[in-house]
């Protein structure tokens, strides 16, 4: 009983911070993939230009040296990214342009199928 009663506010506070973490993770990693995609592309440029480059040094192991760098910054620069925000106190839901994260419809118009001028005026008899 004492062990429920005493960590109530604690064990909300540190849940609270982990589903942030999360939360702010998953974003990073779905903006990343879908905004930043150039990067992507320039970073898988580079990436092959390091591996040709370190393939006459590193005959077996270049590319698994250079794809492990490549896939290890971007996750450390998501984590510390997720981090710092987390840290910062900023939660997802107070952020205006990720109002697709928060499941609130706001549809800036409704639509008008091409059917509806013929059969908009029907009624079932």
């Amino acid at each position: 009983m004492e062990m429920s009663s005493r960590g109530g506010i604690s064990t909300f506070y540190s849940l609270t911070l982990i589903k942030s973490f999360l939360v702010w993770s998953f974003t990073l990693t779905v903006c990343f993939l879908v905004v930043g995609f150039p990067l992507v592309v320039l970073m898988a440029t580079i990436g092959v230009l390091a591996t040709v480059i370190l393939q006459s040094v590193l005959p077996v192991s270049a590319v698994l040296l250079v794809i492990g760098s490549l896939v290890g910054a971007n996750i450390l620069a998501v984590f510390i990214g997720a981090s710092v925000l987390t840290i910062k106190g900023i939660h997802p839901h107070e952020v205006s342009w990720l109002h697709w994260l928060q499941g609130n419809e706001n549809p800036s118009h409704s639509s008008i199928y091409a059917s509806c001028p013929l059969t908009c005026g029907l009624t079932p008899s």
